[in-house]
């Protein structure tokens, strides 16, 4: 089930919380003592970032999938650390990052020593918004011995060109989320799905971790017909919305199907717009038809899918080079900009993105 470690950071005794966190997420993924030790660093040093720059913030931390899919292999899960803020913002993000740079009279070795330890770092500021700093931590291999530390997360292959990430919030603090994303590679196609179990707790958590299973032995399957696949799967739980959007690499084409209330945008050259589900429930009341909605994917373009734990009239991203960040950026910011502490959470929150792979083939 989503075990997500959702770490207020307000004071300084939650530093630690944050700590414990990333080894127990580091425990479910199988790290060994050393990258262990490095996901707890990493926390502590994002959660005390929080503390000194920002007057606190929230810390997400979870395992998930890599941003970038080896094809026709599974791929191990990797600890995701994000800390989000609504604090003053970085006038100069570049200059942040670099040894020895402090606003706050410390060492300036925060964000540096980040970057350098995870596998993955990226971090997104505006001033007068916040900051979303996010760090992914995997098992170490050899292949990359000779730059001087090991990597789990390798570059994007060259036959690569979308990455997918996300983040997800229990509610209320709750140990396990009812929402679930996952994705999957099966030749030229690259399917995303959401999942939000009806309710919360357990046994909405068993309900969407059901669909992730079910994903993973459908995902060669055109949407509509892995929703009819999951609504037999999920047959023995309390059911679930979900969506799911693949993409034809060799089409350039993307297809999206729900069932339920997750929300979906996709921006193309032209702006934002909304992909539709059908009313129903996957494993409950499953709607006869199921339409499939297309449209043509290219470098420019973004998808957002979006548990109704978010405000339904979120506003997107307006940030236009947005999609060269990390999708787990993108998911942590849209997160970050919808919510506020006049506007409480109502539920778990789930959000996931597809982008493309930069140029350079960074995952």
């Amino acid at each position: 089930m989503p075990r997500v470690w959702d770490v207020p950071v307000h004071d300084s005794t939650r530093v630690r919380d944050a700590r414990v966190a990333a080894e127990g997420a580091a425990a479910l993924a199988g790290l060994d003592g050393n990258r262990t030790a490095a996901a707890a660093l990493v926390a502590t040093e994002l959660a005390t970032n929080l503390l000194k720059h920002a007057k606190g913030g929230q810390l997400l931390i979870e395992t998930v999938p890599p941003p970038v899919l080896p094809a026709g292999q599974a791929a191990a899960s990797v600890v995701q650390i994000a800390a989000i803020d609504h604090g003053p913002g970085m006038a100069d993000v570049p200059a942040a990052l670099r040894d020895g740079f402090s606003t706050a009279s410390t060492l300036g070795a925060g964000l540096g020593a980040c970057r350098r330890i995870a596998d993955d770092f990226d971090l997104h500021s505006a001033p007068g918004r916040g900051t979303v700093a996010l760090a992914r931590i995997g098992t170490a291999h050899s292949g990359n011995a000779a730059r001087g530390r090991s990597h789990a997360i390798p570059p994007a292959p060259a036959t690569a060109t979308v990455r997918a990430g996300g983040v997800n919030i229990p509610f209320a603090g709750g140990e396990f989320s009812g929402d679930a994303w996952a994705w999957v590679r099966s030749g030229h196609r690259t399917t995303l799905m959401l999942a939000d179990g009806l309710g919360h707790g357990p046994d909405a958590a068993r309900a969407s971790s059901a669909a992730v299973e079910a994903l993973r032995r459908s995902g060669h399957l055109p949407p509509a017909e892995v929703l009819r696949y999951l609504d037999a799967e999920l047959r023995p739980t309390r059911g679930a919305a979900v969506a799911v959007a693949q993409l034809d690499t060799e089409t350039g084409q993307l297809t999206f199907s729900g069932i339920g209330n997750i929300g979906a945008r996709l921006r193309t050259g032209e702006g934002w717009r909304p992909l539709l589900s059908r009313p129903g429930i996957v494993g409950a009341h499953r709607p006869t038809t199921i339409p499939e909605h297309r449209a043509t994917w290219g470098a420019e373009c973004l998808l957002v899918l979006h548990s109704d734990g978010l405000p339904s009239r979120w506003t997107p991203p307006a940030d236009a080079c947005l999609a060269s960040f990390d999708p787990a950026v993108i998911a942590s910011v849209t997160v970050r900009d919808a919510s506020s502490s006049a506007r409480p959470v109502r539920d778990d929150t789930a959000v996931a993105v597809l982008s493309p792979v930069p140029p350079d083939g960074t995952p």
